[in-house]
C-alpha cells in the first residue's frame, strides 16, 4: 500500500501554475487507478464469498475533479481496500478453522454428534455439506457408531432450487467395539 500512496511533494497551496496542478491530478488519477485495480484483484481472489461491499463511491456525477476531490477519492479507496483486506483475512481464518473441523469430524465422527459443516463455511461454492450422523439410526446412536455423510451438492444443479441432500458418500470410521 505505501507505494500507492507515494506522491510528489505537491500541496494545494504550493501549486504555482496550472502545469503543477495538472501533474498532481495525473499522479492522483494514477494512484486511484492502482487502488481500483487492487480492489478488483481482491474481488477476483475472493469471488465465491458474499457479503463484502465492493462498491466504489462516485464523486458526484460526470465532471472534472479538482486535486482536493481526487485526494478524497484516493483516501476513500485506501480505506475501502484496507477494510476488504481485513475482512478477507478474518474470513480466511474462520474458513481454515472449519476445514480443520471437517478433517477432525471425518477422523473421529463419534466426537461430533450431529455436527454439520457446509461448503459456504469452508469458503467454497455449491451446496455440499458434511454431517456427522449415527450409522443405522437409533441402534447406531446407542452403540456409538457414527459416520460423516458427505452430500454431493444441489439436487437441482441446472435450476435455481434450494440446496438439499440427494446422493451421499460416506466417510466413516470403523465402528467402536462394545
Amino acid at each position: 500500500m505505501p507505494q500507492v500512496l507515494e506522491h510528489h511533494d505537491f500541496s494545494l497551496r504550493e501549486l504555482s501554475s496550472p502545469v503543477d496542478e495538472r501533474r498532481l491530478r495525473a499522479d492522483l488519477r494514477g494512484q486511484i487507478a492502482r487502488l481500483e485495480q487492487q480492489l478488483g484483484e481482491l474481488w477476483a481472489s475472493a469471488y465465491p464469498r458474499v457479503g463484502i461491499d465492493w462498491s466504489v463511491g462516485a464523486a458526484g456525477g460526470p465532471r472534472m475533479l479538482g486535486a482536493a476531490e481526487l485526494e478524497r477519492v484516493r483516501d476513500a479507496l485506501v480505506v475501502r481496500v484496507r477494510e476488504v483486506q481485513r475482512e478477507l483475512g478474518r474470513r480466511a481464518d474462520v474458513e481454515e478453522a472449519n476445514r480443520n473441523l471437517v478433517e477432525r469430524m471425518i477422523a473421529d465422527p463419534q466426537d461430533y454428534h450431529w455436527m454439520r459443516v457446509s461448503n459456504a463455511d469452508v469458503g467454497e461454492r455449491e451446496c455440499r455439506h458434511w454431517h456427522a450422523r449415527p450409522r443405522w439410526g437409533i441402534l447406531g446412536m446407542l452403540l456409538n457408531w457414527w459416520r460423516v455423510k458427505v452430500s454431493s451438492g444441489c439436487p437441482l444443479a441446472r435450476g435455481g432450487g434450494p440446496c438439499g441432500e440427494q446422493k451421499t458418500q460416506e466417510a466413516t470410521a470403523p465402528p467402536a467395539a462394545g
